[in-house]
């Protein structure tokens, strides 16, 4: 069977059966497609099988993807980037081992030691600073409240945040159900004046549109009948961030993960465990949100303090 045709089929595989977003499976297609790219130029084929693919064919296939950005023109792909490339390798071998197609093990396959970024995090009293910068005599200003306080409060990914419509909020319980990566639900809760200020903004609109947060710009299109009329996008929100941001002094870059980064430290510098933050942040992995734990550095240097006897 044509290795493409096996690639197709188990990206259908992802998406029906595994529940795996557009987005996921477009960058799935893009990393095996140049897996094979590169494999046919090392074997000097004109086509690739399954039983090709062996230990020494990912050595070679690791040290040209390693080199990928010099010997393109491009920027080198990043370490965590060359990781995504042998995940989804990982996957399609093991999609072939289930259906009993001869090639190599996927355990075989190691991934790269990622050094993960440290977090930047904003404290209360900045986002607050960023709240202050915000000129609420206009619906605009409002809106642009209602986000800030509902990505800090609810620890919202941008993506779920601008496809919430009217209708997917319960401001009175304070609490709702967002869709998620790989389309998982869970359940997201606001604070009082969260509520109260995405109300403000609601009471502010004229219009009868179903998106939660509209885009204010002139510059628009035709109605778009598919209900996403005027609905905000992630870009417009990363620049609204950016700019009350900018108006209260914050060097730091921030955007709006930045917001989300904030929520989940917060909540454990204040005594949150932390299987409840990664419920709350939709972590299939506590590897993911033990990211976060650099915020108990300030616990220990208080145990130190306390309980270190110091010389004279």
């Amino acid at each position: 069977m044509d290795i493409y045709d096996l690639i197709n089929d188990f990206l259908e595989h992802l998406e029906v059966e595994s529940g795996r977003s557009k987005k996921t499976i477009d960058n799935y297609r893009l990393y095996l497609e140049r897996f094979v790219e590169i494999s046919l130029d090392i074997l000097k084929k004109e086509s690739l099988k399954p039983s090709d693919i062996t230990r020494e064919l990912i050595r070679k296939y690791r040290l040209k993807l390693n080199r990928y950005g010099s010997e393109n023109g491009d920027d080198d792909l990043k370490t965590i980037t060359q990781a995504y490339h042998l995940i989804a390798l990982r996957g399609f071998l093991k999609y072939l081992a289930r259906r009993e197609i001869k090639s190599l093990d996927p355990s075989l396959v190691d991934l790269p030691h990622v050094h993960r970024k440290q977090v930047t995090f904003l404290h209360f009293d900045e986002v607050e600073d960023m709240l202050e910068q915000i000129d609420l005599s206009t619906e605009s200003g409002l809106r642009d409240r209602a986000i800030i306080e509902l990505l800090y409060s609810g620890g919202l990914r941008v993506s779920e945040l601008v496809g919430l419509n009217r209708d997917s909020i319960n401001l009175k319980k304070r609490e709702f159900v967002v869709r998620g990566k790989g389309s998982k639900d869970r359940p997201i809760f606001i604070s009082k004046t969260c509520a109260d200020r995405v109300q403000d903004y609601l009471d502010a609109r004229t219009d009868s549109l179903p998106a939660l947060f509209l885009n204010n710009s002139r510059n628009l299109q035709a109605v778009d009948t598919s209900g996403n009329y005027r609905r905000i996008t992630a870009r417009s929100v990363e620049r609204i961030v950016e700019k009350y941001a900018r108006l209260a002094g914050i060097t730091k870059h921030v955007s709006p993960h930045t917001l989300r980064h904030s929520f989940a430290t917060d909540l454990l510098m204040n005594g949150a465990d932390i299987r409840s933050v990664q419920s709350m942040l939709g972590h299939a992995d506590i590897s993911t949100t033990q990211i976060y734990t650099h915020v108990t550095d300030k616990h220990l240097r208080e145990i130190h303090e306390k309980f270190h006897s110091d010389t004279n």
